[in-house]
């Protein structure tokens, strides 16, 4: 079962194997219907509502919508319709993809890779991922066999390309998610190369999402399309209306222990604490699992293989607390988080909104919980702009601020992080 079931309105009462609601309507492909019953989907989230009519029939799309908007089932269904409603003549070579989804992260490219299989489950569409930092040689045997659905990173892919180990020539379908986090993570050059491999835009549908669009990602955007359907899609407001958001007011020496007696006294059942820096992740990470927490760090200096085994680990209940990066905690969908908690403040304001967005999903509430001190505070008054509501702010009650308990003396156990083997630092 993948995060999109958790992205739609729910009627737990009326689940079965049919669908009566706005997927019907659609006239999508039987396989493709039969996988949204499955996935129990109800009905479409507003960006789907916006989006789909036009990419199911072959507009382009520039879209303004955020993670966790439900984009992803968005441009997957109508690619997948595309593809079942036009039977191919002449069978495409190996290594050869029809569609193509390029995605800042190695985490959420594995996303869309299980979302992709999920809604193809009754098709013989076949998806692949293409990311740096895993096995090169098992992903390039990967394509040396038949692929439908690439989905990857810039990085390895433009590799991949350079190295006539995928061809991009037949792709009909194109799809640049997350295009404003591409641009700041300096990946647009490799995106451009990439791209100028693919059909003229004249001979394939692109569809384009970003939360925000600077004037960059707007000229982009029109050289990349072709008379696109522009959507807005309001950034996450349904995701800020479920969630109770707080703000602690401490002080620097104080906040640690706030944050650890606020762990054992609220109902936190499984939460991600967003911290700015590398080195500060590394530190907080290390200092909750020797006051007994069952912890797990999810940054981009953590290898690959280790970030999708604590990601699993955090979504079976084997770790109560992940310390992220924004750039690490980008790619994190998981059921049932019931708190975000921002050791820092971030810097970029709509981060903020990004980072409660990962609680109060599909319907449930959740809270976020911000500690301010002196150092934070300044930015604020930005966030608040950005939400058009001032935070409520409180300051620790007496039990907050209680004096820690020793540190537990213990080794590692298997679910949780082995110890540091990259030096403490920046």
């Amino acid at each position: 079962m993948t995060f999109l079931k958790k992205l739609l309105t729910e009627d737990e009462n009326n689940i079965d194997n049919t669908i009566d609601n706005d997927f019907t309507e659609l006239e999508l492909p039987e396989e493709l219907l039969k996988a949204i019953a499955d996935l129990q989907f109800t009905s479409c989230t507003p960006v789907q509502k916006e989006v789909l009519p036009h990419s199911i029939d072959g507009s382009d799309i520039i879209a303004q919508a955020q993670t966790g908007t439900g984009k992803t089932a968005a441009f997957l269904i109508s690619m997948i319709t595309y593809h079942l409603e036009n039977v191919e003549i002449t069978p495409r070579k190996p290594g050869t993809p029809f569609a193509l989804i390029i995605a800042p992260t190695r985490e959420l490219v594995m996303q869309i890779t299980s979302d992709a299989e999920g809604l193809s489950a009754y098709t013989d569409i076949t998806t692949v991922s293409i990311v740096g930092g895993m096995d090169y040689e098992k992903q390039k045997k990967r394509m040396q066999s038949s692929v439908d659905i690439v989905v990857a990173t810039p990085g390895r892919l433009l590799d991949f390309c350079r190295s006539n180990i995928i061809d991009l020539s037949h792709v009909e379908s194109l799809v640049i998610d997350e295009a404003d986090r591409m641009l700041s993570m300096g990946f647009i050059p490799d995106v451009k190369s990439i791209v100028s491999r693919t059909p003229k835009k004249d001979r394939r549908q692109t569809q384009l999402f970003s939360a925000t669009f600077s004037e960059d990602i707007r000229r982009l955007s029109v050289s990349w399309t072709l008379d696109p359907v522009n959507i807005d899609i309001e950034p996450e407001q349904v995701a800020v209306d479920s969630v109770t958001q707080l703000v602690y007011l401490t002080t620097e020496a104080d906040k640690f222990k706030a944050l650890y007696n606020l762990l054992k006294i609220q109902d936190v059942q499984r939460a991600i604490i967003f911290v700015n820096r590398r080195d500060q992740t590394r530190d907080l990470e290390e200092m909750l699992y020797r006051h007994g927490i069952t912890t797990g760090l999810l940054t981009g200096e953590v290898p690959q293989k280790k970030r999708i085994k604590t990601l699993d680990q955090f979504k079976r209940g084997e770790i109560e607390i992940l310390v992220a990066t924004d750039v690490a905690g980008r790619g994190i969908h998981v059921d049932d988080i019931s708190h975000v908690i921002n050791y820092n403040l971030p810097e970029d304001p709509e981060d903020y909104i990004h980072r409660i967005g990962r609680t109060g999903r599909a319907g449930a509430l959740g809270t976020s919980i911000s500690l301010v001190c002196e150092s934070d505070v300044f930015m604020l008054p930005a966030i608040e702009t950005l939400l058009g509501d001032p935070i409520v702010s409180l300051q620790p009650e007496d039990q907050y601020l209680e004096e820690l308990p020793d540190p537990v003396r213990k080794k590692r156990v298997s679910s949780a992080p082995p110890k540091r083997k990259y030096p403490r630092g920046r």
